[in-house]
This record gives structure tokens, sequence and C-alpha cells, in this order.
């Protein structure tokens, strides 16, 4: 089926190949004849639109080469008839007979559209340069191929030779077609038509048969048997490896080709027992083959394919055997790691040159392998026990100084660094990490860490010790030259044995307190910082803290917070967090490194994470119920006070250093300040509202006013500081604290915790009760804080809490007055009493004309509005639900109250007008 398939495709391709030619032919026969007939005639007159064929007979050489029909049609005889003269009717009547018996390309030249024939023309020439060169060669190839192993299947099933002579004649076959494709070549074969290059028929015929002779050799092992394993693996990857060498003088896809084979082998050969030795030493010869091939010819997939083979077999061998030969992994990975360097990446570029070029991307196969591997020897417990985890750091120390040896192989860096990272991970127990604060004690699971391996921590220390040596060189070297490479070196400088000591800690130290983990990690915070500022004098311009600089000094920043958590217990470890915000600001005095002020901000991120995961502090059971003067006041405060001090120190200026002041740290150091100020305060409030408790119990009518009082004080007083500094910071940060406030106000004090409707007691104090704090307070805040953000903020802001401030007097009066009737308790549920549903349309009438005094007064439209929207209410109230409710006096009160206070109104607003109208003359 699949041989007359084959045979079917070939037949049909040759079939198009000679129609396209015949048609070819008989195109250029037409229009040759045309021609012809034109000279032969006698027209030598040029048309007016023939123009353009002047231009092409007098086109450059090349330009007649990149369009052949053109030129073929622009002959000697028809330029020389275009330069002839004759008058332009006998011109227009001669192109009239002639044009219509040329073809398409023919007319294009004479009608000036050469162009569009060129372009059509180029297309088929594409087409069939495709068709009949290329395509036809790889399919005849690739039926070569097959042609010879289907001869082997013909001649097994039909019996009519011996295997000895089935397989002599395949290879004979393959050994024909060799020599072919090196005869060929050797007479000096060219391929003459452009876009044909890929089809090289040398190389077709030479990988036809190199196909053969693989197939041959495997059928005289696997099925036969006439050979043993050892004669056929040596032969099989001898045809690999020769067939790699012919791709120097036949191209890439050949040494592809034999690649395949070569890695192929082990797979195709089976033994009984099998030497790992014999399979790596195989293999490091073909990679080392393969290696100088592609370092000749820069071929990177190849080297690449090659890298990935040779990977490939290290990971199946290492997974597959019970028990692994140490040597033999360490052996295909320094081999693996000495032709990477020395022969693919050996005198490749040169420093400068290497600085420009980045990385090398082949290099990332052989780094993801050999790292894996080196994961392979430190997790195996076999290979541990036999010693595999001391050669695994060996194995990751290797990748570090290839990379750092060839800058270019850059990829090994990472690959050793995340393995590395990955080991160390692996060392805690694999359990889940339960805390106990309040307790002081920390462990796994309610277990206790286990005891440590001196070896995995001796490796740990040294692992981290190459990194930060490594690491820092590195950048330093390429701080001026290569700032992308600089910052990965400085990066894994600083993460490695920042997580190698974390993981060290979790696994082997106290968790509770471990000052010798503590003091290792105040040497890294001076190592790393130290190291930030040597790389930074090798900058060009010095002292610039680029993205190098800014890694190290990241690194000593977390350092020094992994010592603040080993060295103290929680209350000291947030207090000393937010205290270590000042250090990087301090230090902008001395240096501009971009990098200082986001330290500062890294700080309140820091702190923020460690009161959201304990709000108390020091644990609720630590914390103490004295009012204000406990762990929370420091807790929260002091950070809220170095804060300030931090965007403080950054909004300072000094002439040698002009651009540390400004900036988005600043304004972040800012609003964390005023954010922990706020929080101070309300902490201390549901402290102490709470009896020394502050993570359980719902939130109360009297917590939440003072906590809106809060908010409004805080808005009136970033508001004045802003006044004094002008910050952006401060100025939306004054907004959102009104707006919260607002929020507050609508959503807690008029819906989900009004005596109304929970009916929780007001207090049995006549005034100063729960309305008085939950309503007038707000109220008179709010309204303060309308009339003061009256000009300093925008319209809508000042009218927002003008508009609340109304309706927290309306809220307050209402509730005071059902106070009056009902007692301490206000719930809707215990009715209303004529009396009382008189008096609440009277007070808001009363309500209404204060409102309308005070925006006239304070010339506020929004509280005209207000008093407008009111006295509708009212009104709406007595014709509605007095006149059904009420009875007898009441009733006739309740509309006599009503009239008087809007002709009142009416006459109020009369007066107005016409005291307007008084000015207006006068001041006419």
């Amino acid at each position: 089926m699949f041989e007359s398939l084959i045979g079917a495709v070939v037949v049909i391709v040759l079939f198009v190949l000679v129609l396209r030619q015949q048609g070819r032919v008989s195109l250029i026969e037409r229009e040759l004849g045309a021609l012809r007939s034109l000279v032969l005639s006698g027209v030598h007159a040029t048309p007016p639109v023939a123009k353009p064929v002047e231009q092409v007979a007098s086109a450059p050489a090349d330009a007649a080469h990149a369009s052949a029909p053109v030129a073929d049609i622009a002959s000697p005889t028809t330029a020389d008839a275009a330069h002839a003269q004759a008058p332009a009717a006998e011109a227009d009547a001669a192109t009239s007979e002639a044009v219509p018996e040329l073809s398409a390309a023919a007319k294009a030249a004479f009608t000036g559209s050469a162009p569009a024939a060129t372009a059509k023309a180029a297309r088929q020439s594409e087409v069939e340069t495709a068709l009949g060169t290329r395509w036809a060669v790889w399919v005849g190839g690739v039926a070569l191929a097959l042609g010879g192993l289907f001869l082997i299947r013909y001649t097994i099933e039909a019996g009519n030779f011996g295997p000895e002579v089935r397989l002599s004649l395949a290879a004979l076959l393959g050994l024909v077609l060799i020599g072919g494709g090196e005869f060929i070549r050797r007479t000096g074969f060219k391929v003459p038509v452009q876009g044909a290059a890929g089809a090289y028929i040398p190389a077709i015929l030479t990988a036809a048969g190199a196909f053969i002779l693989f197939g041959t050799v495997y059928a005289a092992h696997a099925i036969y048997g006439f050979v043993g394993p050892a004669f056929a693996f040596t032969v099989l990857g001898a045809i690999g490896v020769a067939t790699i060498v012919a791709a120097l003088v036949h191209g890439q896809a050949l040494a592809g080709i034999g690649l395949v084979g070569s890695m192929a082998t082990p797979a195709l050969v089976s033994s009984q027992a099998p030497n790992p030795w014999a399979l790596f030493v195989y293999l490091a010869i073909v990679l080392a083959a393969t290696a100088v091939i592609a370092r000749i010819r820069d071929w990177k997939f190849l080297i690449a394919a090659a890298f990935f083979g040779t990977g490939a077999w290290t990971i199946v061998y290492m997974m597959s055997t019970l028990v692994a030969d140490l040597a033999v992994i360490l052996f295909i990975d320094a081999v693996t790691l000495a032709v990477l360097a020395f022969v693919w990446l050996g005198t490749r570029d040169s420093e400068a040159e290497t600085a420009k070029t980045g990385f090398d991307w082949p290099s990332i196969v052989p780094g993801v392998f050999v790292a894996f591997s080196a994961l392979g020897l430190s997790v195996d417990t076999t290979l541990v026990a036999a010693g595999g985890a001391l050669p695994g750091a060996f194995v990751l120390v290797a990748l570090v100084a290839t990379a750092l040896y060839r800058p270019r192989a850059l990829p090994l860096l990472h690959a050793a660094g995340v393995v590395s990272v990955m080991i160390h991970l692996g060392i805690i127990p694999p359990t889940t990490i339960g805390s106990d604060i309040t307790q002081g004690n920390i462990g796994f699971d309610g277990m206790p860490v286990a005891a440590g391996n001196p070896l995995t921590l001796r490796i740990g220390i040294a692992l981290g010790l190459v990194f930060i040596g490594a690491g820092f060189w590195a950048a330093r070297r390429f701080a001026a030259s290569a700032r992308v490479r600089a910052a990965c070196w400085a990066a894994w400088g600083v993460a490695a044995p920042l997580l190698i000591l974390l993981t060290l800690w979790l696994a082997y130290g106290n968790l509770d307190r471990d000052l010798v983990y503590a003091a290792i990690a105040a040497l890294l915070v001076v190592v790393f910082a130290a190291g930030g500022e040597w790389i930074a004098r090798a900058e060009q311009p010095p002292l610039k803290g680029n993205v190098a600089v800014s890694f190290a000094l990241c690194g000593s920043a977390l350092a020094g917070l992994l010592m603040l958590h080993m060295a103290f217990g929680s209350g000291w470890t947030t207090i000393l967090a937010g205290v270590a915000a000042i250090v990087p600001a301090l230090a902008t005095r001395w240096r501009s490194y971009p990098v200082l002020g986001w330290i500062s901000v890294g700080a309140v991120v820091a702190v923020l994470g460690r009161v959201a995961f304990d709000p108390t502090i020091v644990g609720a059971e630590f914390l103490t119920t004295t009012p204000v003067f406990n762990w929370l006041l420091p807790g929260y405060g002091v950070p809220a006070l170095a804060f300030g001090f931090a965007a403080w120190q950054l909004a300072r200026t000094t002439p040698a250093l002009p651009t540390t002041g400004n900036g988005r740290p600043r304004l972040a150091m800012e609003a964390g300040a005023a954010l922990f100020a706020l929080l101070t305060v309300a902490m201390l409030v549901r402290h102490a509202m709470h009896g020394g408790v502050i993570d359980t119990g719902p939130v109360t009518l009297a917590e939440q006013a003072i906590y809106t009082l809060i908010a409004i004080g805080a808005g009136a007083i970033l508001v004045a500081i802003d006044m004094r500094s002008p910050s952006s910071v401060l100025r939306y940060g004054s907004m959102a604290a009104g707006v919260l406030s607002v929020a507050f106000i609508v959503l807690q004090h008029f819906l989900v915790l009004n005596p109304l409707f929970t009916d929780e007691s007001t207090g049995q104090i006549p005034v100063f009760n729960l309305l008085f704090l939950a309503y007038l307070l707000p109220a008179i805040a709010a309204g303060g804080l309308a009339l003061y953000a009256r000009d300093k903020r925008p319209p809508w802001y000042a009218q927002m809490l003008a508009v609340v401030a109304a309706l927290l007097v309306f809220a307050y009066a209402t509730l005071s007055v059902r106070r009056v009737f009902k007692g301490e308790f206000i719930g809707l549920w215990s009715g209303l009493g004529q009396l009382e549903t008189y008096t609440y349309s009277a007070l808001w009438l009363v309500i209404g004309v204060v409102l309308l005094t005070a925006g006239v007064w304070l010339k506020s439209q929004v509280l005209r509005i207000a008093s407008a929207a009111l006295i509708a209410i009212a009104v709406v109230k007595v014709f509605l639900f007095d006149m059904s409710e009420l009875e007898g006096v009441l009733r006739a009160l309740s509309f006599i109250g009503l009239g008087a206070v809007l002709i009142g109104i009416g006459l109020f607003y009369q007066r107005l007008l016409t005291r307007a109208a008084r000015e207006a003359n006068a001041a006419t």
C-alpha cells in the first residue's frame, strides 16, 4: 500500500513537471513568432504608450536578470524599432494589429505594465522552481531510502535469497548511494536555480545511503543475529559519526540525520549485561564530534539537539537503574560542560562582543539536564547514601564556574540557582509548618524539627559562599558593559544564599529564637551592602545604582528582616522592622541610588504583612488589658513615626544629591505613616472598648462612631498638613479619609447599627448618650471639615460632607425626639403615638428653617437644597400621614404650623430677592 502511494506521488510530480515545461516552451514559441512577424512587417513606429520599453531595453543587466520574461521580449530588434520615429496614427494602427497576437507578458511590455507581468511571472517561476527542484529531489531521496528498506523486506517475504545476500545487497545499495552523492559533488555539481539550494542532490543521496546502512546493520543484529551487540553498537555509532562528519560538505540536515541515528543506536542495540561506561563514552564521542562540526559551521540547532540527546540518556539512566554508577554520571556531566565551554563556546567572541550579544541559547539545554542530574544526585536516597550529595554540590559549582568562565553560558547560572533552591527546600520536613505564637513554640504539625545533617549543613554554607563570591565578582565585571548580565549574577548572588539560609534555619535551627542564624543573617546584611557599593564603583558613570546594585541592596534589606525575625520576638520584630525603614532613607544623604527609597517602602509592606498576620503584635494572650499603654501603642505607633520620619528624609534634597528628594517612594512613605497613625488610634479604641480583646466581638455603634470621628479627623489633619507641605499623597489621602467616613456613616450609622433597627440601648443620660456620640458629634465634625475644605478641595468633596452633616443633624434630632417618648430603647416595633407624630412634623419644619438660614448665611446652595428637601418631606408627611393618623387639635395644629412655616419661608425669600435687587441697582 505504501509503495503504491510513493509511486503514485512520483508519477504525478513528473507528469506535472512535463506539462509545465511543455506549456512554457509553447508560450516562448508564440511570443517569438509574434515578435518576428512584427519586425518583418516593417513596423518601426513607436507608439506613445511604448515608451516604457525604452526603459526596459536600456535597464542595467541586473534588472534584466531579475525579470527574465521582460528581458526576452525586449530583444535588440525590438529596441531598434522602439527608437524609430513615425506618425502617431500609424503607430496606433500598427500596435492595434500586432499586440492582440502577443501573450500577456508581451502586451505588458508594450503597454507599460511590465511590473505586474514580472511579478506574476516571478510567482510562476517560484512555484515551478519549488516543484521541479526541491520537492522532486526530496521525494526522490525519501523514495530511494524507503526503496532500499522495501527491497530488504521483499526479499525476506519472497525468500529469493538468503539473509546474507539480502543484507549484502542492501549494504551495497547504501554504499552506492553514498558514492554516487560524493561523485556528483566532486564533478562540480552546482545549483543554478535560485531557491533550489535546499535541494542539494549529493546530500540527499548521502542521507538515503546512511539511512539504508543504519537499517542494514540493525537488521543484521536484531533480526538475524549475525553480529553481536558490541559490533553492531560500534558500527552504528561509526555510521552516525561519519554521517555527522560528512555534513561538513553536505549541510546541517545530513548532520541531523547522523545525530538522530547515533542517539538512537543505544536503544536499537540491546545487551544482556549493559555496560554504562560503554554507553556514555560512546555518547561523549558523539557529542564531541557533533560539537566540532557545529562549531565549524555555527549550527546552533545541531549542538542543542546533541546536548538534548546526551542529557536525555543521562536522565533515563538515572531513573531506570536501581543503583546508578555515580562515576558515570559525573563523567558525562563533566564531558557535557567541557564540550560546551571548550568546544562549542571556545574562543567564539571577544569579551566586548560577548557583552553585546547576550547569552547563547543552546546552552539552555545542557544547563537544564546537568542541573537536574545534580538534583538527582542530591535527593535520591541511594545516591546520597553512596556519597552523592557532595558530588551533586560539585556539579552545581561546576555549572556556576562554567557560566563564570564563559559569560554567554548564562543559562547555566539560572539552572544552578534554581536547583540549589529546590534541593534545600527539599530538606525541610514535608509537612505544614504550624505555629503557636502565643506560647512561643513553632514546629511541624506539633512535632519538633528534626536534627540537622552536618554534611547537608556544610554543603549549604559552601554553596551560599560560592553564589556570593561568583555573583558579586561577575556583577562587578559586567557592571559597565552588560547591565542585564550583571543584574542576573547579582540577583543569584543574593537570592540563593538567602533562600539557603532560610531553609537551613527552618530545618535545623531554633524557630523561636536563634542568635547563631541571626548573626549569619546580620553578616549577610553587611556583605550584601558592601557588595552593592563595590559593584556601584565599577559602573559607568560610577555610583549610578543600576539594577545589579539594586539587587544587592534589596538582598541586604531582606537579610536584615530575616535577622530581626530570627533574633527577636514577634513584638520587637514588628517595631524594629518599622524603624528599619529609616536606614535606607538616611542613606539617601550620601548615595542617590533609586532603590533606597523603595527599600523603605518594602519595610512598610513587611510591617503591614506582619500586623495582618497578628494584629495583637505579641499574641492575644500576651496583650494586656491596660488601656492605651500596651503593646498596641508601640507596635503601631512607632512604625507610624518611623515612616513619617523616612518620608521627611526622602523629601530632603542637597546640592550634591538633588534627585533623592521627590518621587513615588516618598509619597508611599507618607501614605504608610498616615495609615499606621489611623491604625494606632483605631486599635487602641477597640482594645479599650472590648476589654483588651481586639480580635473578637461585633462592632458596636459607639465603637463605630469613634472610628468615624477618627477618619474625619484624619481627613482634616491631612488637609492641614497638605496646606503647609503640598503632596499628592496628602491631597488624595485626605479625600479618601473623607469618603471613607461618609461610607461609615451611610452604611453603619444609618443602616446596619441604627438603634431604630437594632434596638440597642442609647444610654440613660439625657444629653450625653449614644445618640450624641454617634450622630451629633459626627455631624459637627463633618460640617466643620466641609467648611474647612471648602476652598482647599474640589467642590464635590465639601458638598458631600455638608449633605452628610445635615443628614446626621436630622437623624440626631429625630432619634432624640423618639428617645424622649420611648426612653432608652427606641426600636421601631414599639409603635408611634399621635403627639410623637406631630412633634416630628414640627421638628422637621424647624430643622428645614435652620438649614435654610445656615445656607443663606454660609452662601451654601447645598444646605438650601437640603432645607427645601426636608421641608418637602414634612409637607408630604402632613398631608398624607398626619391627616389620617392625627385627630382633633393635633391635626389642626399640624396644618396651621405647616402653613405658617411655608408663608414665613415665602416672605424670607421675597426679602432676599428685594435686597439682591437693591444691591444690583446700587452697583449699576
